[in-house]
């Protein structure tokens, strides 16, 4: 009871403080270990002004003083951080003489309890942050100064001298910088390419009768023509075209961007972080927490789509395989939307809001990402550096290093055709072996939540390629029994879902009993089989789902998946998967008030971002992928091979696949042109 009673001394530090320092001195401001500066100086000036404001009673000082926040209440319900009122206090702008102005500076105190109170009960483990108000010209050293000897007087405590209260990081004032050459750049680029697309759709929509004799590179360019593509829905039956891939890409999404949420809202100004840790022991929790293998599932859907799409094509081309143009295809596919994307979070995401977390709260370090951006445009950053820029572009790297290793394993299927398939099976199974070795060996963990595990576990391609390699074994199976109906009973298919929804629900929650927050704990080399072997299963499960709708085993499974509702959304996957994090960053760090955290709070927030981030996505493709896309279609010669007219096709094999001028409205058919198209299937977990 003594140490919460003392706590209360704190609750109205802004009122302590003022009466504190009435008259304040340079002496109060500066450090004892340093001489005063011109900007000490400077501040000493302004904090006297705003001493003989308070005196006067002018409404900007007392706004000054109104915008501290406070000691929280609910402390013990894991109310830690009181954001005051961050705009009352950046808005102070107030004439002094004749040329002289006072501006107000926001910054984040954070106070450790247990070197303040001295003792070891649960108020004195929790550290508190508070906001605090001051003239700009103040530095944090200044305030830090200040509080300290407040803070003392109030405590009959001696504070370590390494006791730092205010950091200028979390500091902000209504100043912003003027723009800088890559600001200019990006928002020139970005007018280029919107006047392109204005004059094109233009053109399109008024001088335009014929559709079918728009010039390609204004099709290229126009929104009418693009949202058209984007919007068309196919509801004919088509033998070549895996519909359910369409549903499980969205759901996987979905997902992805639902645990993200999760992520920003755990590290949000809540009320009540108690509840998260109970949270944390709920079932549900493995629900959020396992939602990295919706990564493995879209290294699952890459694998397959690329063995089914490119042995389609090499046999076509009688087992040729045109590597280098793959190659260039690919990069100048997805690398346009990218770069804008890296340097759209560098240097446009810092404009588009404000507020007292603005900028220090985000997935992506913005220094990190100032000296390795490069590395993400080469798709080495997993290997090369440990800071990586654009957070979520992981995934991309690890999906093109294995596009690039592809035809090594196409050309093995191709020649030895189930001894190869055999050869990537044994691969599998050693990187298996040495993922469980890599992680036991130095005990890395994934579902602790205090333990540091390494980045290597998920983020490098030997340690994440079983996903891939599985669908690429299934895309070889399905080549090699196309147009076969395969006829099972009754027990069969229902052996097969109870088994793959037996796999599912077993990787989710196998470890509920583990964890921080659980009673039990899970030794290093059992964790470790989990982390390796559910890498395999998981894109096995996903085999038995895929096959089962295609081969009209899928009943209402396949009915949701398969449903063309899905199809506009599964064209926006790449582009909703790269720029909701932008949404998140940005939302998150608009915020001013204090948040609540349960799952219904959630969800809400999850529906706003994800709303979002798709209209954003459909900007960001009418904008820049969809014209990319037509511009390089154009350049790079047609990798389709047309068939001779004269050519016999079997009634066994399937019907030769529908083509089209236009490759978008062909989502989702498995032709040799859309390689890089299908194979652009992106989301991921940081």
């Amino acid at each position: 009871m003594a140490e919460y009673h003392r706590l209360t001394r704190l609750r109205h530090l802004s009122e302590e403080f003022f009466s504190y320092y009435q008259n304040v001195t340079i002496s109060d401001l500066v450090p004892e270990t340093r001489l005063p500066t011109t900007q000490d100086l400077q501040c000493y000036a302004e904090f006297a002004q705003l001493a003989s404001g308070l005196s006067s009673g002018s409404l900007w000082a007392y706004k000054m003083v109104d915008a501290w926040g406070s000691i929280p209440s609910g402390i013990l319900m894991g109310h830690l951080k009181d954001l005051g009122h961050y705009d009352e206090c950046v808005r102070i702008d107030q004439a002094i003489g004749s040329n002289g102005h006072v501006l107000g500076k926001y910054c984040r105190a954070q106070l450790p309890l247990q070197q303040l109170l001295g003792s070891s009960t649960a108020i004195s483990l929790l550290s508190p942050q508070t906001a605090v108000c001051f003239p700009a010209s103040c530095s944090a050293a200044n305030m830090d100064t200040l509080l300290r000897r407040v803070i003392q007087q109030l405590l009959s405590v001696q504070l370590n001298s390494d006791l730092t209260f205010v950091k200028e990081s979390t500091c902000k004032t209504a100043e912003r910088e003027s723009y800088d050459g890559w600001t200019i750049f990006t928002i020139v680029l970005l007018s280029i390419f919107g006047a392109a697309v204005a004059i094109a759709t233009l053109y399109d929509y008024f001088l335009c009768e014929d559709q079918k004799k728009l010039p390609p590179l204004l099709k290229a360019f126009s929104a009418r023509a693009n949202s058209r593509a984007l919007f068309h829905v196919s509801t004919k039956s088509n033998p070549n075209v895996i519909e359910c891939l369409n549903g499980i890409r969205c759901m996987s999404l979905i997902w992805v961007c639902y645990g993200h949420d999760y992520i920003v809202t755990f590290t949000s100004p809540n009320i009540n972080y108690v509840d998260i840790y109970a949270w944390a022991k709920t079932p549900f929790m493995e629900f959020i927490n396992e939602g990295v293998f919706a990564v493995d599932t879209f290294f699952f859907l890459s694998g397959l789509l690329v063995a089914v799409v490119s042995l389609r094509a090499m046999e076509r081309a009688k087992g040729k395989l045109n590597i280098p143009l793959m190659y260039l295809h690919r990069y100048l596919r997805i690398t346009p939307m990218l770069a804008v994307a890296i340097i759209v979070h560098l240097k446009i995401l810092p404009l588009m809001g404000d507020g007292p977390l603005y900028g220090q709260w985000n997935f992506d370090n913005y220094d990190n990402c100032k000296k390795s951006w490069f590395w993400t445009l080469l798709y080495v950053q997993n290997y090369a550096t440990e800071n990586e820029c654009l957070i979520q572009a992981w995934y991309l790297a690890i999906d093109m290093q294995l596009y690039i290793l592809a035809p090594i394993f196409l050309f093995a299927v191709v020649k030895w055709g189930k001894k190869g398939a055999a050869a990537i099976l044994v691969l599998i199974l050693v990187l298996a072996g040495f993922l469980i070795g890599y992680v036991a060996i130095n005990e890395y963990s994934l579902i602790s939540l205090n333990a540091v595990s390494s980045q290597g576990v998920s983020h490098h391609t030997h340690n994440r390629a079983s996903g891939w390699l599985m669908g690429f074994l299934f895309g070889y199976f399905l080549h090699t029994i196309r147009g076969k109906k395969i006829k099972l009973s009754r027990p069969a298919v229902w052996a097969g879902w109870i088994i793959s929804l037996a796999i599912f629900f077993t990787i989710i929650f196998a470890m509920y009993p583990y964890g921080i927050a659980k009673s039990k704990s899970l030794s290093a080399v059992a964790e470790a089989f989990y982390i390796s072997l559910s890498r395999i299963a998981w894109p096995l499960a996903l085999s038995w789902v895929v096959f089962a709708c295609m081969q009209g085993y899928g009943g209402l499974a396949n009915a949701f998946l398969s449903s063309p509702l899905w199809q506009p959304l599964s064209k926006l996957s790449f582009s909703t998967y790269i720029w909701h994090l932008f949404i998140q960053n940005l939302n998150a760090g608009r915020t001013r008030v204090n948040t609540y955290f349960s799952d219904y709070d959630v969800m809400l927030r999850f529906w706003q971002d994800f709303g979002f981030s798709v209209l954003l996505a459909f900007v960001m493709y009418i904008l820049i992928e969809a014209p990319c896309g037509g511009i390089e279609t154009l350049l790079l010669p047609n990798r389709r091979p047309t068939p001779q007219p004269s050519q016999h096709i079997p009634e066994a094999a399937p019907k030769a696949v529908e083509t089209s001028k236009d490759p978008e409205k062909q989502s989702g058919t498995l032709d040799a042109d859309s390689v890089a198209r299908e194979i652009k299937i992106f989301s991921g977990q940081a």
